[in-house]
Formats: structure tokens, C-alpha cells, sequence
């Protein structure tokens, strides 16, 4: 069996030992880069690789793409090598922040070209609840294996600020966002040097689609409540964003369980849209804009 949205702790433990599937930890703390490795070294699921989030999920900062922004494919290809994996792999990943760098993992892997890449649904936390079966021993490939991984890269995935800016005012666009409805709209901000949002989205914060475990909520609750926001807008036209391409993940994976293919994702999101003052911003602080599509009838 293929596992390609989420996979439950006992079905994990149950392919454990299992030489097809790799795990990789995730977790991941956004102002203290070395927090998730740490957490990984004094305790991890067996077998799992450590994949850092600014390191491995994220290109080189500073090039104005925001500030996670996405690694030259070839790089993430040979980032995979690394970690054992191939085209046949199983891939689970998983964190302790609501899936959100996992999420992330799981559509870059999509991204090249594999779908074989489930999220654990619940994380480490349910992972200890449920299971309890961890080590401090880390995990690595054996110099002398060579893994080969075939890049197919599927960039319809994504969409790039140029493309954003031309369909702005038009209907065309369905943009979700899935920060934090504070941050949305401007009133509070730490990360980004200006609060608020692009005009015309609409918020829907990532945590709404995990239960008190932070487990994913079931198919058709997700389906009921993304649908609303949607409206008559083709999946295709459905563009997810958050801050800098993490959290937006884990509403594209949401939608995926929900049955709704084919959402995209804006990676440079926030923090590369308001990197340039000239493109116009909406926020409740903010002057309103006069291309802002209202969201109070989606």
C-alpha cells in the first residue's frame, strides 16, 4: 500500500523496520535555527533522518524571494540521495508544530516529482502518546551505498510573484493564507518587516485543520470548510501562501485529504511580497486598496 497525504503512528510502526520506507524528523523552531536538531539528537523515531528546514527545505536566504525560499531542485535531488532515498521510497514525515515543516517536506517532494510521501498524522507528540518507541541514535546512509533519484519536476506546482502581480486584480485568483488571522491583517508581525496581507485573500490559519491531538481533521470536515472559501474558483486557480512557504503547506495538504487536488503554492508568500514597497498591501492598520476583494461572502 502507497501512503500519499497522512499515515497513522501505528501504521508507521508497523513498516518501521521496513527497508522501503524513510522517516525524516522535521521539527524545526523558527528563531532558534539549531532547536530541531537538537530535539532530534536527544530523542527521534528509529531510523529517521534530521532534515533542517533552512538548510534542507530552503535556498539560499537574501535572494529577495523571501525567507524561506525553495532550493534549486537538483540541490533538493541530491539532498535525497543523501538520506537513501529514491524513487521507490515510501517517504513519512514528521514534526511538533501542527505538520507544518513536514507539510513543507511533503509538497517539495511532490514538487520533484514523488509521490510517495506521506505526513505521520499527529506528529511527535501523538507519536509518544500512541507509541513511545524512540532513540537518540542517529540515522545515516552507508557511504557505500549510491542511491540514484530521478528528478521529474512538476513546477505547475508553484506559481512566482511575476505571475501574482499580473493576476492580481483580476478574478482569476482564489488566494488562501494560512498565517495566524493577527498577522493577516496587520496587527501584529515579527518575522516580516510589514504586517499585513496581499489584497484580495482570504485567511484561513493553518490549525484549523488539526484536532486538539493535531491530528488532520477527517476528509469530509475539511472538505466542508474549504469548499465555502473556494467558491466557484477551479482548484487550479486556488493559491496558497502564508509568511515564507511553510504553513501554506499544510492547508494544500489539507485540501489534498479533502479529495481537492491541484491548489498551488506561492512560496515567496508574504515575506517576498512585501519586500518591495511599490506592490500594494492591505491590513487593517493599512489605507484600504482599491483592488481588495471582500471575503465576507466566501
Amino acid at each position: 500500500m502507497e501512503f500519499g497525504t497522512i499515515v497513522s503512528c501505528m501504521e508507521l510502526l508497523a513498516h518501521l523496520d521496513n527497508p522501503d520506507w524513510v522517516v525524516l524528523d522535521c521539527r524545526h523552531m523558527p528563531f532558534d535555527f539549531q532547536a530541531g536538531y537538537s530535539a532530534y539528537s536527544l530523542s527521534h523515531i528509529p531510523g529517521a533522518r534530521f532534515a533542517h528546514t533552512a538548510h534542507d527545505l530552503s535556498g539560499a536566504s537574501g535572494s529577495g524571494k523571501g525567507r524561506h525560499p525553495l532550493p534549486d531542485p537538483k540541490d533538493f535531488v541530491q539532498t535525497l540521495q543523501h538520506w537513501g532515498i529514491d524513487n521507490n521510497k515510501q517517504i513519512v514525515a514528521y514534526d511538533d508544530s501542527g505538520s507544518i515543516y513536514a507539510a513543507r517536506l511533503w509538497w517539495m517532494l511532490r514538487w520533484v516529482g514523488h509521490y510517495r510521501v506521506a505526513v505521520l498524522d499527529g506528529g511527535w507528540g501523538k507519536w509518544g502518546q500512541e507509541i513511545g518507541l524512540v532513540t537518540s541514535q542517529a540515522s545515516s546512509v552507508p557511504a557505500s551505498k549510491t542511491t540514484h533519484f530521478w528528478l521529474n519536476l512538476h513546477n505547475a506546482a508553484q506559481v512566482n510573484v511575476d505571475f501574482m502581480e499580473r493576476n492580481l486584480e483580476s478574478d482569476y485568483l482564489r488566494i488562501i493564507d494560512a498565517r495566524p488571522p493577527r498577522r493577516f491583517i496587520g496587527v501584529y508581525e515579527q518575522q516580516d518587516p510589514v504586517g499585513g496581507h496581499i489584497p484580495g485573500a482570504i485567511n484561513r490559519f493553518f490549525k484549523k485543520n488539526l484536532d486538539a491531538n493535531q491530528c488532520f481533521l477527517s476528509p469530509t470536515t475539511l472538505r466542508m470548510a474549504f469548499t465555502p472559501l473556494i467558491g466557484a474558483t477551479p482548484l487550479h486557480r486556488v493559491i496558497h501562501q502564508c509568511g515564507a512557504g511553510i504553513t501554506a503547506c499544510n492547508n494544500i495538504l489539507a485540501m489534498e485529504i479533502a479529495g481537492l487536488q491541484g491548489s498551488k503554492l506561492y512560496p515567496g508568500s508574504w515575506s517576498e511580497w512585501c519586500s518591495n514597497p511599490r506592490r500594494p498591501m492591505a491590513a487593517a492598520l493599512l489605507a484600504p486598496v482599491s483592488n481588495l476583494r471582500s471575503p465576507q461572502n466566501l
